[in-house]
């Protein structure tokens, strides 16, 4: 008699791996809304087990620690910011840049308390929260070099050029949404401008990098 194989979904390790990511994911969601506007000294890890609804072990034993729990939300935080700048690749690249500006101040603006953390330091500010920084920055030069150069892989000056535009973005950023006495729209629009200045400077450095047309003076 033939036994029908079972599915890989209905086996009791696998169910019960599904449901420890989705606890975990859960648990995540909850925190990404706690922590949206507050540091991470605002909450204790009875206030969070209070507000989200769950025992503070079941916290711990996901995470370990409140700070490992604070990591984990911010890491899951710029995901999305990643994959947003990330995205758009068939988009024009003056729209691409404008796009990914965009979505970056937005999500400056929805998670401050997380936004500080990473470009400014706080909690733990350690290897960790330079990595999750770091790849924000990473992310949003390789979409930047890849509207303007066609390719992610870009030589030292341009590099270099980029990555002072980007680490210029996240000052003005931090204090916007400080003072936030400019329109997001009206923040997005200078920085696209100060983008094309860092291209042209690039461009007079290193002539194997050209200026795109959006960016040059004469267009």
């Amino acid at each position: 008699m033939n036994i029908p194989q079972q599915r890989a979904a209905d086996l009791p390790g696998v169910r019960g791996t599904e449901r420890s990511v989705a606890r975990r994911a859960e648990l995540i969601a909850i925190g990404r809304k706690l922590f949206a506007d507050r540091s991470y000294d605002a909450l204790s890890m009875d206030d969070i087990a209070k507000q989200a609804h769950v025992a503070k072990g079941l916290i711990y034993y996901y995470f370990r620690s409140k700070r490992g729990y604070y990591l984990a939300i911010i890491q899951d935080s710029v995901a999305d910011l990643v994959s947003f700048a990330a995205g758009g690749a068939g988009l024009p690249p003056v729209d691409r840049v404008h796009r990914t500006i965009d979505g970056y101040l937005r999500y400056a603006e929805s998670h401050q308390a997380a936004f500080r953390t990473i470009v400014s330091g706080g909690v733990g500010f350690d290897a960790e929260v330079h990595a999750v920084r770091d790849g924000v920055r990473n992310a949003i030069v390789a979409t930047i070099a890849e509207g303007a150069y066609g390719s992610g892989e870009i030589a030292p000056v341009a590099r270099v050029g980029l990555l002072a535009w980007v680490c210029g973005v996240e000052g003005a950023t931090l204090d916007w949404i400080d003072r936030p006495e400019l329109s997001r729209d009206t923040l997005r629009e200078y920085l696209v401008r100060t983008l094309g200045g860092a291209l042209r400077a690039i461009e007079e450095l290193d002539p194997t990098h050209p200026a795109p047309r959006p960016a040059r003076r004469d267009a």
